[in-house]
């Protein structure tokens, strides 16, 4: 008889907001580890369109069908998240050749601050290699059409947001 070691992934992200190439990569990386942890970053480092609570809300609706993933807020470092919730993978998404750069560049810094980690990159089907939270949040705030990229409830709560402005 063997035990079967669970696998804990974690994709990080701010998610502002999640789209539907984040879902797809969240769709598959959950398909691939026994339990996935959405790590939504406090985003100190960025000004965001949505507060924390309202990006946890679309991520774990995005999440919702989904029976083996978590959806958690982090601040502060990756390392210190990963290991509390005692994740073994890193995940990242690669859109283009422009993102392969810096993710390698952090991934080499997370091996070298978490040795028994490994991150894995994948790359969003070819319906959302290009969308990106950032041309989303810009093509919105100009009152262009998002829906092609992101769910229902993501678009309505961009919707409300620039009704308010």
């Amino acid at each position: 008889m063997t035990t079967r070691t669970i696998i804990t992934a974690i994709y990080p992200g701010t998610f502002d907001p999640i789209t539907l190439g984040h879902e797809d990569l969240m769709r598959r990386a959950a398909g691939m580890f026994e339990r996935l942890v959405v790590a939504v970053a406090v985003g100190h480092h960025k000004k965001t369109l949505f507060p924390l609570d309202e990006r946890l809300a679309m991520v774990q609706e995005a999440a919702a069908p989904l029976g083996n993933v978590e959806v958690c807020a982090f601040d502060g470092l990756l390392r210190d998240f990963v290991r509390s919730h005692a994740g073994r993978v890193v995940v990242r998404g690669l859109r283009t050749g422009g993102d392969f750069e810096y993710e390698f560049q952090m991934a080499g810094m997370n091996r070298k601050l978490m040795p028994e980690v490994e991150t894995i990159f994948l790359t969003p089907g070819e319906h959302h290699q290009y969308t990106s939270s950032t041309f989303v949040r810009e093509i919105a705030t100009l009152g262009g059409e998002v829906a092609e990229f992101v769910s229902p409830g993501v678009l309505a709560r961009l919707n409300d947001k620039f009704k308010e402005a």
